[in-house]
């Protein structure tokens, strides 16, 4: 049978999609309170269109039926909150944890809703903040080598000659250097290839700013890594702010002002060390299960696809 006709056989004839009780506000909102447990995850995630919703999940689920407790169209708090409060106050009230990122909308659903959950920020969020500045100071030097390479060629050209650019030890140009270090920047040094050994090697010698950039980073990793008590690594994430403060790094200063911000939830994390990996790890079922979809043309129903597997 062609998989277009048993699609529409399934919607029309042999589901109960149409007398679905949440379909008349699906693509706004669904809600189960049922699954609501004491340890919840929230986040974002897009269906078709780069339209985002906001998903609210179990962890007890373990990403199978019960994970979801609500889709909600948009981020904003208020219609997060207008969803969640239909939820009974009593069982709201018994919600210990809920991990979420940095996003204040976020923040300020949870405060309204779950008045007794502690707000956990994602540590993995809190790292990518440092691999992001990191890639920006690459990037930043990428530029820069970019602009002397083209007056190089400038100058060579006005004087009659021909430009070669400075080839390294391992065959790249310091151009390409630059750009083949992004992904070597985002992994510890215990996990290089030999051929990456090498190439960190020459591209901390031209740019020692960048192996400073690169160290905080993975020093704040080492934190989360092996602090096992949250005043210990109160004590360690004060010492790390120091050394930002002392390597002068513009983009770093903003990541330890956002965690200078954040501290009391980021800290949260060392009672349980609990992570939004669930979340994320249920974000990319909903995205292989949409391109199953071929991609989102009516979002209700594919809620309703959604809402019969995982909730």
């Amino acid at each position: 049978m062609d998989g277009k006709q048993l699609q529409d056989q399934y919607k029309n004839h042999l589901s109960d999609f149409h007398d679905w009780d949440q379909k008349p506000h699906a693509e706004n909102w669904i809600l189960f309170p049922d699954n609501i447990t004491e340890h919840l995850s929230i986040d974002e995630t897009s269906f078709s269109n780069g339209e985002l919703y906001t998903i609210i999940s179990s962890k007890s689920g373990k990403g199978r039926k019960g994970t979801i407790l609500a889709v909600i169209k948009g981020t904003k708090s208020e219609d997060i909150i207008r969803v969640l409060e239909r939820i009974p106050i009593r069982a709201r009230n018994k919600v210990k944890e809920v991990t979420m990122d940095m996003a204040p909308n976020m923040a300020k659903a949870i405060t309204r809703c779950f008045r007794n959950a502690r707000r956990v920020i994602d540590r993995f969020h809190v790292q990518k903040l440092a691999f992001d500045a990191v890639q920006e100071l690459r990037i930043q030097y990428r530029w820069e080598v970019l602009d002397n390479e083209s007056q190089n060629i400038k100058d060579a050209r006005e004087q009659g000659g021909h430009y070669e650019p400075e080839v390294l030890s391992n065959g790249d140009t310091v151009k390409q250097l630059l750009a083949r270090s992004r992904h070597l920047l985002f992994k510890h040094p215990s996990r290089w290839t030999e051929s990456q050994k090498h190439r960190a090697e020459l591209l901390f010698m031209r740019f020692p700013k960048l192996k400073q950039a690169y160290d905080l980073g993975i020093a704040l990793g080492n934190i989360f890594n092996h602090c096992k008590d949250k005043t210990l690594a109160f004590t360690k994430l004060s010492l790390w702010h120091n050394q930002v403060e002392h390597a002068g790094i513009p983009s770093f200063e903003s990541v330890a002002k956002s965690i200078a911000a954040h501290h009391p939830e980021i800290l949260h994390y060392f009672d349980n060390r609990s992570t939004n990996a669930s979340a994320e790890s249920f974000n990319a079922k909903l995205k292989a299960f949409r391109s199953v979809f071929r991609g989102v043309r009516d979002t209700t129903f594919f809620l309703y696809r959604v809402m019969k597997l995982y909730a």
